[in-house]
């Protein structure tokens, strides 16, 4: 439980260079907003913070693609992206934006000051030059094969398949993003963050947080154990926070050092916002604030090992004192892709559907440990079978019941019964049991435990049987809807921080003067609703949704998914055309010199569930073991594979077959009749030897 006299709150601040999808509001967003509702339903003193990270590379390059500038391109997604977070009810105290001026100028006074205390460095580097575009090319201007995992779409700053922090200097065979042409080595100078004199300090602090989630621990520990070394804090672009030194007027400052300096910027905009401008000083600059930094595990480096050593080195502010992590979301068993369009975006979801459906499927199934996976018939079954006919069934059973027969006024509540002290003992264990998941930040348990409240009321109301007793025993009848009114009131209050526009409009169908939102937590189970009260008129809180209305989402989905995978059939064993023809579709030397082909032994085969030709294939390719999936069970026993040396493609993007991931390209060719036959090599040679 928390002791702190203030909490300030942030989700990561979303790139502006596209929509939010419901893979960023799972991991981010929606955890921290049910979390402050909650805080705010204790009545502590929270401030909640976000906003558009509107700098860097992505923005630039789409800004490029499109041919605008970089400004049009964040003021089109920052409006899309703040409306859509409303819509959803993440309720946001300061949205703000990192292209404000007043961000600019705190970025600038971070780097000055710890410029001025020895932390940066001045240093001559090597970087990819563009001869065409006679300019150097940052991080993300880069791409190539990761020298750790082999993955061939590696940025220049980060391997997205291995989660490798890299140096674009480091990519083999780097392409330029902007012409596709090879860059050159060109020398710029750079300021450098000295992170390695922060390590020991940074390792001391991270030993302090023994609550804080494996996954974040673990993933500092790997960055400790290969040492923490200098880190560039400016780039070459024009776009971005000027560098405020002479000499490098033409750099700006790296997107990951400002990024986590707009937290501090949104809050001095929210402090001037409410006629207090001074008041952001409580929440950064005050050893009593709790600082919370909800983000995907994409973002744990930045915020538990860089940020924390920014705010060391200025040493004025408060160093975040948990920082609740989640894995990521999948999206009908694949990855979101948002290149592919392969996702559900908000903004889109938000035109068809209510929020709350939407909010409580992403709680219950939270990847707060693991990752976790959304699916339209998953959200459609949580919706109709949970929301409604769980909670708003008892809702609508218990509130119909009291219009019809007792005049919609709160029946007398006469002798309690074991069954009702029981229910309403289970509110107040229910209201503490809530309280305790979200203050550890587990949603999961934490909603589940509140649909198990409207589970035992559900039953409750049938074992009561309240339509017998109207006319047997009217006096226990009416006990039992006094009863269901108190609970339904608990319901609306303990709902708040999970569908908060469901509890709101509850709240209002049980005629209760103000808003659910300004309600006590700890006063739910101890203020009823008095005999006699008028309750308002029922409304449906959550209508079914039919299989019309989700299988085109479905349908959508599986589209893209059929364009995706006919696109990367080469994943599997290639065929020759059966009828022989001239070799038409010539390609150049260089563009051949692109393929890396590698002798790879086969160490273990098996049959893909549900799939008549597909092979799940492990192989030894001597520097790493990989799997690919190949269209070879017709064809040979998995047997009969095990221990060859075959070849294969080892520079292929990985695709997905049937839920699994393929990782490369194996070599057949086919017959007249039909039949394939691995390309092999001799059993002597080396596993990962290059096809020359």
């Amino acid at each position: 439980m928390t002791t702190a006299k203030r909490i300030l709150v942030t989700s990561a601040l979303p790139y502006a260079n596209g929509p939010i999808h419901l893979g960023h509001l799972a991991g981010a967003y929606l955890p921290a907003d049910i979390f402050v509702r909650f805080q705010r339903l204790k009545k502590r003193d929270i401030v909640f913070i976000c906003g558009s990270d509107e700098h860097g590379v992505p923005i630039t390059i789409l800004a490029d693609q499109q041919g605008v500038t970089p400004q049009v391109i964040v003021d089109r997604f920052h409006e899309m992206n703040k409306n859509a977070f409303t819509k959803a009810g993440i309720s946001f105290d300061n949205y703000s934006r990192t292209s404000l001026p007043e961000h600019k100028a705190l970025s600038q006074e971070f780097f000055l000051k710890l410029y001025e205390k020895g932390h940066l460095i001045e240093k001559s580097s090597l970087q990819f030059y563009s001869p065409k575009g006679q300019r150097f090319l940052p991080d993300r201007y880069v791409e190539g094969t990761c020298p750790n995992c082999g993955y061939d779409r590696a940025r220049g700053d980060q391997c997205d398949k291995c989660g490798k922090w890299i140096d674009q200097t480091q990519l083999i065979n780097p392409v330029s993003t902007i012409d596709r042409d090879t860059p050159v080595l060109k020398a710029t100078k750079h300021w450098y963050m000295k992170l390695g004199d922060f390590q020991e300090m940074i390792e001391a602090w991270l030993d302090t947080k023994t609550d804080w989630k494996t996954n974040v621990l673990n993933y500092c520990r790997g960055w400790f154990k290969e040492g923490l070394r200098d880190r560039s804090v400016t780039r070459d672009l024009k776009w971005g926070v000027p560098v405020p030194i002479k000499g490098y007027e033409d750099k700006v400052l790296y997107v990951w050092f400002d990024a986590p300096i707009g937290y501090i910027s949104s809050t001095r905009e929210w402090a001037k916002k409410i006629g207090q401008p001074d008041r952001w000083k409580d929440y950064w600059l005050n050893k009593d604030t709790r600082l919370i930094h909800f983000i995907g595990k994409d973002n744990i480096v930045f915020h538990a090992i860089i940020w924390p050593a920014i705010l060391m080195g200025h040493g004025d502010y408060v160093l975040p004192d948990s920082i609740p992590a989640n894995e990521f979301l999948n999206l009908e068993g694949e990855k979101f892709s948002t290149s592919k369009n392969f996702a559900v975006w908000l903004d889109e979801y938000l035109e068809k559907f209510a929020p709350d459906p939407l909010r409580y499927t992403l709680a219950v199934n939270a990847p707060e440990t693991k990752d976790a996976d959304f699916s339209w018939k998953d959200f459609q079954a949580r919706n109709n079978n949970e929301l409604a006919d769980i909670l708003g069934n008892f809702i609508n059973r218990g509130l119909t019941f009291i219009n019809r027969n007792f005049n919609h006024q709160v029946p007398e509540r006469g002798n309690l019964e074991a069954p009702d002290r029981e229910i309403l003992a289970k509110i107040h264990e229910s209201r503490d049991t809530i309280a305790r998941n979200l203050e550890n930040f587990e949603v999961r348990k934490a909603v589940t435990e509140y649909m198990n409240l409207a589970r035992l009321a559900n039953k409750y109301f049938n074992d009561q049987e309240p339509w017998v007793n109207l006319k047997q025993n009217r006096a226990k009848c009416a006990t039992t809807l006094n009863v269901c009114v108190q609970v339904s009131r608990a319901l609306a209050v303990l709902g708040a921080p999970f569908i908060p526009f469901s509890s709101e409009k509850l709240w209002h169908i049980l005629n209760l003067s103000g808003s659910v939102h300004q309600q006590n937590w700890d006063d739910v189970g101890k203020l009823e609703i008095p005999s006699g009260y008028q309750i308002g008129e029922l409304q449906i809180l959550f209508p079914k949704i039919e299989d019309e209305q989700i299988q085109p989402e479905i349908d959508k989905l599986q589209k893209i998914l059929n364009r995706q995978k006919s696109g990367a059939i080469s994943t599997s064993a290639p065929v020759v055309e059966k009828k022989e023809s001239p070799v038409d579709d010539k390609i150049s030397y260089d563009e051949f010199k692109k393929v890396e082909l590698r002798v790879a032994q086969v160490l273990q085969v098996e049959r893909i569930e549900g799939a008549k030709k597909l092979l799940k294939i492990q192989i030894d390719l001597g520097t790493e073991k990989r799997q690919i999936v190949a269209g070879l069970a017709e064809h040979f026993q998995p047997e009969e594979l095990v221990g060859r040396k075959i070849v294969v493609v080892a520079n292929l993007q990985p695709a997905i077959l049937r839920g699994v991931e393929s990782n490369g390209m194996l070599l057949a060719a086919e017959s007249s009749d039909g039949k394939l036959s691995l390309v092999t090599v001799i059993d002597s040679t080396d596993n990962g030897a290059k096809i020359r």
